[in-house]
């Protein structure tokens, strides 16, 4: 039987709140000891990344560059580097594991083959578990399960590679419950015993994943407090002798930007709400979900430090963990944890073998992701913070508002920042350029395949939406069409900032009657934006993407919109 499988006989068991069907790995040979002087620690490694996304190809624009440790900006990502700086960073000690989002929101190469792709590559990566993200739930959790499990997609069919067979890893998620019978929907731990010491995994991911995954995503799962539901199967590993524990959570802080990945300059949120909460039991916290990278150490309840890291996103930093693990408590010395984020260069050699198998699914997807559908005259950028308006979202907005006037009779469009996945870049690494977009591109700007639709709301609703926007927890700026402008003031209070609304250059009223053209995933109040759900006859029309690629092939070439539509005051 294979670890994974073992992985999977565990939901029943603990469900039960029994512990006999632990998931165990198989030991790593250890070198032999000397009979008179044992050893009194041994040695573990962990390499971990998170919100890989299906990036197998070196990702362009801003999300294939970062800050290194010495403040320059460089090039980093891309499967065939990550390959090699992992074997680099590898010794007998090591095991990679992640922190979700490594499929969904994926570039056309891996999302095409419903991210076989990826998945494959991270088995020959030697990745052991992960904890699942929310984009993992993208397609829902019978998808998901058929990923870890195998065979081939249902509507879709086997990929070029053959009938898919499953993973050697599964995704863990001790806070996702089955609706109704509260057993667990996904492995909440895997445990892997190395030099003959065991160390646990808990996997979680943000309860906040029904507000930011479509409703049918998540249809038949319940969410819970992430600190809760690791502590509870916390305790059930210590209670079976497994003292050495790390927690792999797909949530994460913001940071102040342009820092060292090795440093902390983390806005205390979400992410260290829980990595200050865990049981003290738990000695590591390894995050994802902001797309960060950061090095943190956090006090936890009983007042030692314990390590909080995340290494950015699309395979751009790999977090190397070294510590040492007592034979005698079979418990991580906590002194002994070193912490480091390593940026995946590409001043290295590409993996060979890893650049082989990526070039064999370009080669797959090619016919349909180079077809050019449009041309731009400059880089069209989003603001990747989501916290003000940007080019590339008021262009996609444009798109969308296009698609959905005929038929759905839309006056305006609000496109969500996370929606929006990548820049439009005139010139891809390496080359000229000349402005040419390709289908693969646009998909990968916008890649969840989301269905465009549109409701009704009153001018005191779109008030009321447009509110919503700026929270106590955070803000998330809607990016609107050119039909729609509005002053936000922030120096008001939330709730109160929004004003001088127009149409067309036309004051909104209160009572008057709105066409409002957005994704599904708003329209179902993703995002926190619940007043779409007040909306009233509802259309629905074609994908966000094919809207997108439309508008590109009839408006081309196309300059960088001049991001004016809101006025802020601050």
């Amino acid at each position: 039987m294979t670890p994974a499988s073992l992985t999977r006989l565990a939901v029943a068991g603990v469900a039960a709140l029994g512990i006999a069907a632990f998931s165990v790995g198989t030991a790593s040979a250890a070198p032999a000891a000397k009979p008179h002087k044992p050893a009194t620690s041994v040695p573990v490694r962990l390499l971990t990344i998170n919100d890989l996304h299906g990036n197998l190809e070196p990702p362009t624009g801003s999300g294939g560059r970062i800050v290194d440790e010495t403040g320059q900006t460089v090039d980093a990502g891309g499967a065939a580097y990550l390959a090699t700086h992992l074997k680099q960073l590898s010794d007998k000690n090591t095991l990679l594991v992640a922190a979700g989002d490594l499929i969904g929101a994926s570039p056309l190469l891996s999302a095409a083959y419903h991210d076989e792709p990826t998945v494959a590559l991270l088995d020959k990566l030697g990745l052991k578990t992960s904890a699942v993200g929310n984009h993992e739930f993208d397609e829902g959790i019978t998808e998901l399960r058929r990923i870890m499990n195998g065979g081939c997609h249902p509507v879709d069919g086997c990929s070029p590679a053959g009938r898919w067979k499953g993973t050697s890893f599964d995704f863990l998620g001790a806070n996702v419950l089955e609706e109704g019978s509260g057993k667990y929907a996904l492995p909440p731990f895997y445990i892997k015993k190395i030099n003959g010491v065991k160390v646990g995994f808990i996997g979680l991911v943000t309860q906040t994943t029904p507000s930011i995954v479509t409703a049918a995503g998540i249809k038949g799962l319940q969410f819970t407090e992430e600190v809760a539901a690791a502590n509870k199967v916390s305790k059930l590993l210590a209670k079976e002798g497994v003292k050495a524990q790390v927690v792999l959570v797909h949530e994460g802080d913001n940071i102040t930007p342009g820092q060292s990945p090795d440093a902390c300059p983390v806005v205390p949120g979400a992410g260290s709400r829980i990595a200050a909460n865990l049981d003290p039991q738990i000695d590591l916290v390894i995050s994802g979900h902001s797309h960060q990278a950061y090095i943190c150490k956090i006090k936890d309840p009983a007042g030692q430090d314990r390590y909080y890291t995340q290494g950015s996103s699309f395979g751009r930093v790999i977090t190397q963990i070294d510590f040492q693990v007592d034979r005698k408590t079979h418990d991580v010395i906590r002194s002994s944890v070193v912490a480091d984020n390593h940026v995946v260069t590409r001043t290295v050699t590409p993996d060979p073998e890893t650049a082989a198998y990526v070039q064999t699914w370009k080669d797959r997807v090619s016919t349909v992701a180079n077809k050019p559908i449009g041309t731009i005259t400059a880089n069209i950028g989003r603001d990747a913070s989501g916290v003000g308006e940007s080019p590339l979202g008021d262009l996609i907005a444009d798109a969308q508002l296009e698609a959905t006037k005929t038929g759905g009779n839309a006056e305006i469009a609000l496109m969500n920042p996370g929606g929006v996945r990548a820049d439009l870049t005139y010139a891809q690494s390496g080359s000229e350029g000349d402005g040419v977009v390709t289908y693969g591109e646009a998909f990968t700007v916008q890649p969840f395949n989301n269905l465009m639709q549109v409701v009704t709301l009153t001018g005191a609703q779109l008030k009321a939406l447009l509110e919503q926007q700026w929270t106590a927890s955070g803000t998330k700026v809607l990016l609107p069409s050119a039909s729609l402008t509005y002053t936000a003031d922030l120096t008001k209070p939330i709730g109160s900032r929004v004003s001088d609304i127009k149409i067309n250059g036309t004051a909104v009223t209160d009572a008057q009657q709105i066409r409002v053209a957005a994704n599904n995933f708003l329209v179902g109040g993703g995002d926190g934006f619940t007043v779409f759900t007040q909306g009233t006859n509802l259309w629905s029309g074609p994908l966000d993407i094919d809207a997108f690629v439309a508008y590109l092939g009839a408006h081309s070439p196309i300059a960088p919109p001049a991001a004016n539509r809101i006025t802020f005051v601050k």
